[in-house]
């Protein structure tokens, strides 16, 4: 079954949820799924609701048209999505593998639904690991010139037509003019628990401070690091036996399920962000 999800927020206010559910059954609408949430410290109102789309009568650019003119008088934020869409996922990548497998085995497997047309890096390691898979692999060094580089990777994004971007343990900091541009499109992994343990290292850091838990991040990047807003976090209970290079080995389950669970959320449009935090709804199997 084909669905149409509406993505919603706006100012709370009395009648939200009664005039869209109205709207829509108006419109001759199934509706397959809604959620909703109320926000009473900031005073903000966030819905999801997913339609059946053999019930539209036009076309799709007609349809978001006309409901356009309903949300306008309401304030409504919105963003619309057809689940017989295929996101085009570009992945991001160092030296380190775990993210990478895990992300394309999830994708052969149905659980992600989305297409990965190529692999970047700023290393040669992990072309094996594409080539298993006969995804195209992208090697482009940092060198002296990050911005250049930078450039390379931003233009294959625009040739690929690419959604979004996952960055699976690329070890590389963007600049604030590529976030900008990729703003709510680029997914993250911070391999702690933030906002601990921000920045580089955070497996030695750990260790040196003695913690009894670690854990692992997705967010949105933007241009202050490792401060986007959060879309999944995670832990695991360790001891003083373990090492920096012990904890590292725990900790690549825990990267490989959060970042999963996020890019998951986002692929299936249940995500809205506001300032710089997220509401995640959850999911219907």
């Amino acid at each position: 079954m084909t669905k149409i999800i509406l993505l919603l927020q706006s100012e709370d206010r009395k009648g939200l949820l009664s005039a869209t559910v109205n709207y829509f059954y108006k419109e001759g609408f199934n509706i397959l799924h809604c959620q909703q949430h109320t926000d009473s410290y900031e005073g903000r109102y966030y819905m999801r609701i997913e339609l059946d789309a053999e019930d539209l009568k036009t076309s799709r650019s007609e349809f978001e048209s006309k409901f356009k003119e309903f949300a306008e008088p309401y304030g409504f934020s919105w963003s619309c999505h057809y689940s017989d869409y295929k996101p085009r996922v570009a992945i991001l990548v160092s030296k380190t593998s775990h993210c990478l497998f895990d992300l394309i085995s999830r994708q052969i497997e149905g659980e992600l639904n989305c297409e990965i047309p190529l692999i970047i890096s700023n290393h040669p390691d992990l072309e094996k690991v594409a080539n298993q898979f006969r995804i195209p692999y992208y090697f482009y060094p940092v060198a002296d010139d990050k911005l250049a580089q930078e450039g390379k990777i931003r233009d294959l994004l625009k040739r690929f037509d690419i959604d979004l971007v996952v960055l699976a343990r690329y070890m590389q900091i963007l600049s604030p003019e590529f976030t900008a541009e990729w703003s709510g499109k680029i997914i993250n992994i911070h391999h702690a628990f933030l906002p601990a343990f921000q920045g580089a290292n955070p497996y030695l850091r750990a260790y040196q401070r003695g913690v009894k838990m670690i854990g692992a991040t997705a967010h949105y990047a933007t241009e202050d690091l490792d401060k986007g807003p959060i879309i999944e976090q995670d832990v695991v209970r360790v001891n003083h036996e373990l090492t920096p290079k012990g904890l590292k080995e725990v900790g690549k389950d825990v990267e490989r399920r959060v970042l999963a669970k996020a890019v998951q959320a986002h692929l299936e449009n249940r995500i809205i962000i506001h300032a710089n935090r997220t509401i995640v709804f959850g999911v219907e199997r």
